[in-house]
């Protein structure tokens, strides 16, 4: 890598050329993929991709004027001092949260360095442009910090409407149906075991595979069920991994105290466990799916007894 110090005006220019080119095409990219979703904070962003594009046509220009059409390859990479950006752009869906943060930084990154270059230009015009663009980025600073405030109220709250729903969709729901399937569905083996055994181990064994086996399928189940691309549920992976990890955890967390040698205090922590993990399903349930508390607790409950009951009884048999 090259100190800043040791660039030339001419490959100083070529960088910032091709600065404001990775920019623009940053914010295009950003663009792109909150338009279905947030259409007005892609529009801010195809409005910040324009600028960054007048804003390259300006310094080559300046570039062709004084050096000719020859543009040496010189990237932010192959120079000391710019922080290594994370491609967030890749990722679908976008984070909104992300790209506001990320342009923000980037913005003050790039005015500090049109500061910095301005002060060892040597050429008036050179110096005299390179100011303007920071100002014009510390303009945009401005702007990626206070994108909320610059967006019409009701577009705003329709976004953040989209947001909550995209939340929903892609973490609430696949979340909520692995704890519902790994709190319930695992009691029936749990049980039976330990009563069948009387055994703490034996009935810890058997929860631990019944949490891991079904936060397995289920996590797989929900990945392959939808790709999102027509519901809008957001990227298979994700869901599979949240929906996959809380199965696990809602079958794990009843099945720990059988870690506890004692058969009968293992049980009775078991069971307040469970009367905790029915509890907090049914919050969720009215937190997030707007089901009346004692309507989401009634049916969570009616149905983690039967299959609590079903495994001690099968248990005992």
């Amino acid at each position: 890598m090259k100190r800043f110090s040791d660039l030339s005006e001419r490959e100083i220019l070529a960088l910032a050329i091709a600065n404001e080119n990775e920019d623009s095409r940053i914010y295009r990219a950003f663009a792109d993929g909150l338009r279905v979703s947030y259409p007005d904070t892609a529009g801010m962003y195809d409005r910040m991709a324009e600028e960054e594009s007048g804003h390259h046509d300006m310094l080559l220009d300046l570039y062709r004027t004084k050096f000719g059409d020859f543009l040496p390859l010189i990237r932010r990479q192959d120079v000391k001092g710019f922080v290594a950006r994370k491609p967030i752009w890749l990722n679908r869906p976008l984070a909104i949260e992300a790209t506001r943060k990320f342009a923000e930084d980037m913005e003050f990154e790039t005015a500090r360095f049109y500061r910095r270059a301005a002060t060892t230009a040597r050429d008036p015009a050179t110096r005299n442009l390179l100011m303007r663009l920071a100002a014009a980025e510390d303009t945009h600073e401005k702007i990626a910090r206070e994108l909320d405030h610059n967006i019409p109220a009701n577009a705003r709250a329709a976004e953040a409407e989209t947001a909550r729903r995209m939340f929903l969709l892609q973490y609430v729901q696949p979340g909520l149906a692995g704890l519902m399937d790994g709190s319930v569905s695992t009691l029936a083996p749990l049980f039976a075991a330990a009563f069948a055994t009387h055994s703490t181990w034996a009935a810890f064994l058997v929860g631990l595979a019944a949490a891991v086996g079904a936060g397995i399928s289920m996590g797989f189940a929900e990945a392959l069920s939808d790709d999102g691309s027509l519901t809008g549920r957001g990227a298979p992976l994700i869901r599979g991994a949240v929906c996959g990890a809380m199965t696990a955890i809602g079958g794990l967390g009843h099945t720990l105290p059988y870690l506890i040698p004692h058969f009968y205090t293992a049980t009775a922590l078991a069971f307040a466990v469970v009367a905790i993990e029915l509890v907090a399903i049914a919050w969720i349930r009215t937190r997030y799916m707007d089901t009346p508390f004692l309507q989401a607790a009634s049916q969570v409950v009616v149905g983690g007894a039967l299959v609590f009951a079903a495994g001690i009884l099968i248990g005992s048999s």
